[in-house]
């Protein structure tokens, strides 16, 4: 994992991050949360992955670029990641990241906008449709699929020890448990939503599969060759998530 996040630095000092893009930041309660905002049109808002960050996730592979022809992008730093704040306290995490994203669209008066969560941000969108339903229109889940409430996935994640990983504080991973999701819970979501996951992704197996069988009327895009790390970076996974937005079937 470090040794790609550190091919990845050393490629975005190469060639650079993408061009209009405007950086700022506000207060998430007590948290400083950095984020990126380009193109202009319906709002979609992008939360990466665990040790990642919206320019590693979303801004190198083009994704910010190429969704910003046709949507106004919202790229920022989860908690504990990149250049938003880093707090320490078990409570700061779990829902308070779901949190986040609300009062990050309360702070650019957005009542609702597509969510495009990989990894862990696709366990934040997830726990994000149970919560706040209403402040979205659809959502696409990467790398991602069923933090299963009560699962033996729920009770790795609870039980998980440790300084962190990437210099992600240790209390983010021991919240990522609080972002499960019931049964019950997510035949209850109404709102479209899109899977995409590598063909050789582990969370195919762990995640995906689960709930496809829980949600068979949620479509699930494999991208061939591609593992959990490399997935945003073929040009798959960004034609099939620009379909998935721009798919304006019932609801929509």
């Amino acid at each position: 994992m470090r040794s790609w996040l550190f091919l990845l630095t050393c490629a975005v000092l190469v060639f650079g991050g993408t061009a209009g893009l405007q950086a700022d930041e506000f207060m998430s309660k007590d948290v400083r949360i950095h984020y990126v905002v380009a193109g202009k049109g319906e709002p979609v808002i992008l939360i990466h992955g665990l040790a990642s960050s919206a320019k590693m996730n979303w801004e190198l592979p083009g994704t910010v670029a190429e969704l910003a022809k046709h949507y106004q992008v919202i790229a920022f730093d989860n908690r504990g990641h990149g250049h938003s704040g880093k707090p320490e306290a078990d409570g700061q995490y779990g829902v308070q990241m779901v949190e986040d994203v609300v009062r990050l669209m309360d702070h650019l008066d957005l009542p609702k906008a597509h969510l495009v969560g990989y990894s862990l941000g696709g366990m934040i969108t997830m726990k994000l449709l149970t919560l706040h339903p209403e402040r979205v229109s659809s959502a696409v889940l990467g790398g991602m699929g069923w933090l299963k409430a009560d699962g033996p996935v729920q009770h790795f994640w609870g039980a998980m020890q440790g300084r962190g990983v990437s210099q992600v504080p240790a209390a983010c991973l021991h919240g990522i448990a609080k972002l499960a999701v019931t049964e019950a819970e997510v035949k209850a979501v109404r709102v479209p939503v899109t899977l995409l996951i590598g063909e050789r992704d582990v969370c195919r197996r762990l995640y995906v599969e689960p709930l496809a069988q829980v949600r068979p009327d949620w479509p699930v895009h494999v991208i061939k060759d591609a593992g959990h790390i490399n997935c945003v970076m073929k040009p798959e996974f960004k034609a099939q998530l620009a379909a998935a937005l721009g798919n304006k079937g019932p609801g929509r």
